[in-house]
């Protein structure tokens, strides 16, 4: 039997929780001429090319997840922010000058900061492009978080909601609720003002490994608003665990991991590809890793083992 090494490692950091993945945001679009300039042509990402291909609902990949962009009469408006990875913020300033001319007549708009880019999207919407790095455990490109802006004094009942009914890590931390919805993804609920507008009806969508457990808690509460079917289930209000208060609200999707899209291939392309310039095979996006090396503490017993067997030292 190998011993342990001496080195030691912080084993809680692998946890997850009982949340697994932010697959989507679902935000009503009110033209899909106008969506397109902006997701594709200006944040540089892709068209689900095999779902929604009319012209009711679009659906727009960015890594593991995606916007999902149903056509409505008035364009729905999220109460605070989506925080995304891109790489390359050099070619993502060039695309959204470009398109700049086209969303002239709308509430588009783009400006850098130090540690991201803010961008508006035609209805309005915040969308954060945000460099890959550390931060967001190796994510080059995906949905890191959701951001929204709750009333003073509730991040704390917040995180415990979650804490409580989802078994999901989540913390108050600079005056906001930080909650684990997979790797490199929160939902983050900052206290300040609370938005001025009506909540209108978007929703976010998430997976949990305990299916069961959740929905449960939710009917103990009466916080139950939907039974989608076998797979999935929704709720609205997020209430404080101990009085029942309620402290925001966002509908929830929640699905099983049997849910038959779950873990659903999504084709990402390579923004930069074009046909002036064009390479093969680079027409697909491809990862790249962005964080630290993983040790292998047997990197040297492979080299021993070799050396003996062949007399030659190992590169």
């Amino acid at each position: 039997m190998t011993k342990p090494e001496a080195r030691t490692y912080d084993r809680s950091a692998e946890d997850l929780g009982n949340i697994v993945a932010l697959e989507h945001v679902n935000l009503g679009i009110a033209d899909q001429g106008l969506a397109t300039v902006f997701y594709m042509s200006g944040l540089g990402l892709t068209r689900d090319p095999y779902m929604m291909t009319s012209i009711d609902n679009m659906w727009v990949n960015v890594g593991r997840s995606q916007f999902h962009l149903p056509t409505m009469a008035k364009a729905q408006r999220l109460r605070g922010r989506v925080g995304l990875v891109i790489p390359d913020r050099e070619a993502l300033l060039q695309r959204l000058g470009r398109v700049k001319g086209m969303l002239g007549d709308t509430r588009f708009a783009f400006v850098e900061h130090e540690d991201h880019v803010e961008t508006t999207c035609p209805w309005g919407n915040r969308i954060l492009c945000h460099d890959p790095s550390s931060c967001f455990d190796g994510m080059s490109l995906g949905m890191a978080y959701v951001e929204f802006d709750v009333p003073r004094g509730t991040a704390g009942g917040i995180a415990a909601f979650y804490r409580d009914v989802f078994a999901t890590g989540a913390r108050v931390e600079g005056g906001a609720a930080h909650v684990s919805v997979g790797i490199g993804q929160e939902l983050i609920f900052r206290e300040g003002e609370a938005a001025a507008e009506a909540y209108d009806g978007h929703h976010i969508q998430i997976y949990v490994a305990n299916f069961s457990g959740p929905h449960a808690r939710l009917v103990e509460r009466g916080l139950l608003t939907e039974e989608s079917n076998q797979h999935q289930y929704r709720f609205q209000q997020i209430a404080d665990p101990v009085s029942g208060k309620a402290l925001f609200e966002i509908e929830h999707e929640i699905r099983s991991l049997r849910h038959p899209l779950h873990a659903r291939p999504l084709v990402n392309r390579n923004p930069l590809q074009t046909n002036r310039s064009y390479v093969p095979g680079r027409d697909g996006w491809v990862p790249e890793w962005t964080g630290p090396e993983t040790d292998d503490p047997r990197v040297e017993m492979r080299r021993k083992r070799f050396a003996e067997a062949t007399g030659r030292a190992a590169e």
